[in-house]
């Protein structure tokens, strides 16, 4: 599965990383590289943690990439 990930960088440099689909799941890293592992960490445990209570998984998003021309 594929989720939207959200990264900003915050004022001491540290990246924080969430998922904007299942709220709550929250990562972060002293590089993008490091929060995006553990990202796919912390999603992964999400998911599992639902299934194991038998909560319904979200599913995830689908985009489109819109060009617009002026």
């Amino acid at each position: 599965m594929k989720y939207r990930v959200l990264i900003e960088q915050d004022e001491d440099g540290v990246y924080i990383a969430e998922v904007p689909a299942l709220p709550g799941c929250i990562a972060q890293g002293e590089t993008r590289d490091e929060c995006i592992r553990n990202i796919r960490e912390a999603i992964a445990a999400y998911l599992e943690s639902l299934e194991a209570h038998g909560d319904p998984v979200p599913p995830p998003i689908t985009e489109e990439v819109v060009e617009v021309r002026l």
